[in-house]
């Protein structure tokens, strides 16, 4: 009988699917050959394209803030190699970036194993994006139409805030490193766990170790570089 089972994204927690790619950098093998280091994989839509080209250039602009957290950047669509060194060649000369990422050329493998082919829009992936740990562990998906370009200041402080949540065992609070609630490089204290632990809360308060709206609620500054 054919298997008709249909593939779709990984989730958040699983381990990113090991896959050989072809890239504008070699073959590479992920998350392999980016042990010990996070990576960013991103797909779009397709090279020559508008809004993807506004897409490149901002994320090669904020590449040395990626790599100075460990984090490697990778592209992505179901275009060919030639296709993806045409395209950096015109980027390159029209408008002054050079692309140093790599990008890879799918054959609809990698887009079918995660999910990334755009409904009723032939073979064009979404606009993804797969936030990876150093473990290889997915931690983060976004996923947006083709209309909309991405915001790579948001991608680089959700990488920048899940290191600093996973370093010092902390959640991160809206719009952080400037919350409206508890305050300009402020972070979360997680929640009590039982009674006690809502008890000591306070007493933990009045001794300056942090502050609380209340038992549920508390937080203290954590000023990062």
């Amino acid at each position: 009988m054919e298997n008709t089972e249909k593939k779709g994204m990984p989730l958040l927690g699983d381990k990113f699917p090991e896959l050989q790619v072809v890239t504008t950098r070699g073959v590479k093998n992920l998350p392999g050959d980016y042990r010990g280091k996070w990576f960013v994989l991103f797909s779009h839509p397709a090279d020559f394209t508008p809004v993807c080209t506004t897409e490149f250039v901002a994320f090669q602009k904020r590449y040395d803030k990626f790599k100075a957290l460990g984090c490697e950047l990778i592209g992505m669509s179901v275009d060919q190699v030639f296709s993806h060194i045409k395209w950096e060649e015109w980027i390159k000369e029209k408008i002054g970036v050079e692309i140093q990422f790599p990008i890879i050329a799918d054959n609809g493998n990698v887009a079918g194993t995660l999910g990334l082919i755009h409904p009723g829009k032939g073979t064009n992936t979404v606009r993804a994006v797969f936030i990876v740990d150093a473990e290889g562990i997915i931690r983060i998906i976004f996923y947006y139409p083709q209309e909309l370009g991405r915001n790579m200041d948001e991608i680089l402080r959700a990488v920048k805030a899940m290191q600093i949540s996973d370093e010092h065992g902390v959640a991160m609070p809206a719009q952080w490193p400037d919350s409206e609630v508890v305050g300009k490089d402020h972070v979360i204290i997680p929640p009590a766990k039982d009674v006690d632990a809502a008890k000591q809360r306070f007493v933990d308060a009045k001794a300056g170790k942090f502050e609380c709206l209340d038992w549920w609620l508390c937080h203290k500054e954590l000023k990062v570089k």
